[in-house]
């Protein structure tokens, strides 16, 4: 008995499978291999440039903010510079004007110098004329001690009334006068000593004031009429 063999009984057919691609396998990538996820340094790095540039952005601003300021102080320097130039102008006319001035004073000075010697040659061939109190030796003084204070007094009230009346030079020249010549104030102190006598006896003209008056030779009558103590002070201090 003859015996077939059949081939195919020899051959195994192969069977090509299709490789199987996991959805979340890349086409580049082995099977088996997982895809990296994005790196969370990259987020970071973004955020950081994207906060550098809001920086810089701000910084602009805040620059030409700046610029726009230094622009107006510059105007405003320019203008001050300006005004401090007016400033000197001014006082160089004015230091001119003042020379100018300061020249004419001097002009005037030499004039007045001129005249004073003039007037100071008279006052050497006459130098009564330059004395503000003149006094004869030889007279006798009536009143010791009272005289000169009464004239002084005499001086004061006509100054005061040369003001009041406006006659200013003899206001002055009387000014002079009292400047010069100081009361020795013994008028000042009899008269003083006699209200006093007045007032310790009630302002009355009795037996003690009518003695003390005798005393310092003073009357207390006016022919046959009796003086009040005001009248009697006034006729004589």
């Amino acid at each position: 008995m003859s015996s077939q063999f059949d081939m195919n009984e020899f051959i195994k057919e192969e069977k090509i499978e299709e490789a199987h691609i996991p959805e979340n396998e890349t086409a580049g990538s082995m099977p088996g291999e997982e895809v990296p996820e994005e790196a969370p340094e990259l987020d970071v790095q973004k955020a950081v440039v994207e906060s550098l540039a809001a920086d810089k952005a701000e910084l602009d601003i805040k620059i030409e903010d700046m610029k726009k300021r230094i622009a107006e102080k510059d105007s405003e320097i320019g203008i001050l510079r300006g005004s401090v130039k007016a400033m000197e102008a001014n006082i160089f006319a004015l230091n001119g004007k003042v020379s100018e001035k300061d020249k004419r004073i001097c002009e005037l000075e030499a004039k007045v110098e001129s005249l004073q010697e003039k007037e100071f040659d008279m006052q050497e061939r006459n130098p009564n004329s330059l004395a503000l109190l003149d006094r004869d030796v030889e007279l006798p003084d009536r009143f010791p001690g009272e005289t000169r204070d009464h004239v002084l007094e005499v001086v004061k009230e006509a100054r005061a009334a040369a003001e009041r009346d406006g006659r200013l030079r003899r206001a002055q020249i009387l000014e002079s006068v009292l400047v010069a010549n100081e009361p020795n104030g013994m008028l000042a102190a009899k008269r003083a000593a006699l209200e006093k006598l007045f007032a310790d006896n009630g302002n009355l003209v009795n037996g003690i004031v009518i003695e003390e008056l005798k005393k310092r030779g003073i009357s207390h009558k006016n022919g046959e009429d009796y003086l009040l103590p005001a009248e009697i002070i006034k006729r004589n201090y």
